[in-house]
């Protein structure tokens, strides 16, 4: 199927190339993630018009659904919505163009291995209720505002205001998701600012699946990009930026095949990195700005497993629910760290170049609410886990020592096999607080940091298109002096997570930089 799927795909490649050679563009987007089809649809909204290019045979960058094992469809790499801006929803009428947000209540589990666990919520009487288990005192004080966490380290407002080891570990792993960093790196607490800042449908800080998986995102602003006239173009890869070097002025991109795309602007949703460290010829840059773009932070602690399972988790903490979900099965499920100090230990090993010996996981089973991407009685699982460095101080990813089949996985459950892999490592751990967790799976998939970066273009498998430490916000993202969206040459726009405001399936990069197109289209037009 996949075979004729991509000769298909070649044949409409022709046409579309075709469209694309016979016309200068007003814009072309590099790269169909969803901060590229937000700005797309936004210029072509406008009246420009405009191509998008995506290397892959679908869009949506990270926020992507792929069906990996025949049933199952995974939101392969994002997974979670909170952070979508509700003016890139309203503005281009997402939902009329598919998007369906499902709420997870409760939000978050955390069991432990003395019995208890602790679930969190949107609704502050069951917090209290659930948090009085281990702390009255933190109970009381839960509701706080969240500012303090904007230039501290996580573990230190945590520590101050609270008691209860589960339920600071909880909150601190927000605080690293998709970092190298521990809960004690100063600024650590602006990144679990950053997740709690999103909302669901006017409903502060839920975040949500999406019907469909995360691909459903992208679509719905594809969609809104094409009604509005834009050209999307999949199976394209971008080779290099066509530049005027005489006058530092972009006017298009070459494809890999040398086919030449004419443009007046071109916005670039791949990292900052790629668009100027690979993307562009030697010499068209200033020497300081190149500096500070090869210094950026693009480290990355983050793995993503996706697996299919035959049947649901059972939590030796609470009832068995046998096949039907229960309130620990909605939310967002800790595993591996019931104290900071194990979340440290884990991060620590990273820093050493080895996976965590005790990993800190963030489970989550969409297939619960979602029932469109898992066949009945099955369900979908992903692990969001950290932490794995990019490279490692012994092997390598590619070493079939730390990367192990699902057909092999059968055969250490069943035959007793003495083999190791950190997808295993992970799975054992989950066995500790879910018996029988691993003769579940039926097959899974593994992206490491190089996986994610050779796949979705993320370099060092940073999620957020680089680190998103108070060095490298607001002003400073991607570089100081640089924040506005332009870059040091003409008609090169930067609309990825890689600007201001960072990371996340937000649309508010595309949005942004989309306004700053039109302001600069506006400024050149004819008086």
């Amino acid at each position: 199927m996949w075979r004729g799927g991509e000769r298909w795909s070649r044949g409409l490649k022709t046409e579309a190339w075709r469209v694309l050679e016979k016309k200068k563009w007003d814009a072309v987007v590099v790269g169909g993630g969803h901060n590229g089809l937000t700005a797309a649809a936004y210029l072509a909204r406008s009246g420009l018009s405009v191509a998008v290019l995506e290397k892959r045979h679908l869009v949506g960058g990270a926020a992507v659904t792929e069906e990996l094992v025949p049933g199952f469809r995974f939101s392969r790499c994002s997974y979670l919505q909170s952070l979508l801006r509700p003016s890139v929803i309203r503005e281009l009428d997402l939902k009329r163009h598919g998007l369906k947000l499902l709420k997870r209540i409760p939000s978050s589990f955390t069991p432990c291995l003395d019995g208890r666990y602790l679930l969190l919520g949107p609704d502050a009487t069951f917090n209290h209720s659930e948090i009085s288990k281990f702390s009255q005192k933190d109970a009381i004080a839960y509701p706080r505002d969240f500012l303090e966490f904007l230039v501290s380290p996580a573990s230190k407002v945590l520590n101050n205001w609270f008691q209860a080891d589960v339920l600071k570990a909880t909150l601190a792993t927000d605080a690293v998701i998709g970092s190298m960093a521990s809960a004690h790196t100063p600024g650590s607490g602006y990144v679990l600012l950053h997740h709690v800042m999103g909302e669901t449908d006017g409903d502060r800080g839920i975040w949500s699946y999406v019907e469909g998986g995360m691909g459903s995102v992208s679509l719905a602003i594809s969609n809104a990009a094409k009604e509005s006239g834009a050209h999307i173009v999949t199976n394209t890869e971008v080779a290099q930026l066509m530049v005027d070097k005489d006058h530092r002025v972009v006017n298009g991109v070459m494809l890999v095949d040398g086919t030449q795309v004419h443009s007046s602007v071109v916005l670039s949703n791949a990292t900052p990195y790629l668009t100027f460290m690979e993307l562009l010829p030697h010499n068209v840059l200033p020497e300081d700005f190149l500096c500070a773009i090869k210094n950026s932070d693009y480290s990355s602690g983050t793995t993503k497993i996706n697996l299919a399972v035959d049947r649901l988790p059972q939590f030796q903490c609470c009832k068995s629910t046998l096949h039907e979900a229960g309130p620990q099965h909605v939310g967002t499920i800790h595993i591996g760290a019931e104290s900071m100090e194990e979340i440290d230990l884990a991060c620590k090993d990273a820093w050493n170049g080895l996976p965590s010996r005790r990993p800190l996981i963030e489970m989550t089973i969409p297939s619960v609410l979602d029932k469109t991407i898992s066949p009945p009685g099955k369900h979908v699982v992903n692990l969001f886990v950290q932490y794995t460095p990019y490279t490692l101080s012994e092997g390598s990813w590619e070493d079939p020592s730390f990367r192990v089949s699902g057909i092999d996985l059968l055969l250490y459950y069943f035959f007793n096999l003495d083999m190791e892999s950190f997808a295993q490592r992970c799975f054992s751990l989950i066995d500790e607080y879910a018996p029988g967790f691993t003769s579940s799976i039926v097959d899974y998939d593994m992206l490491t940091p190089p996986d994610l970066e050779r796949v979705f273009g993320l370099t060092g498998g940073n999620i957020f298109h680089g680190a998103m430490g108070l060095d490298s916000l607001f002003l400073m993202r991607p570089v100081k002096g640089w924040s506005d969206y332009r870059t040091p040459l003409q008609g090169l726009y930067l609309c990825g997570s890689g600007t201001h405001p960072g990371g996340g399936v937000m649309g508010a990069p595309g949005r942004n930089a989309a306004h700053v197109v039109l302001q600069d289209f506006k400024k050149s037009a004819p008086t």
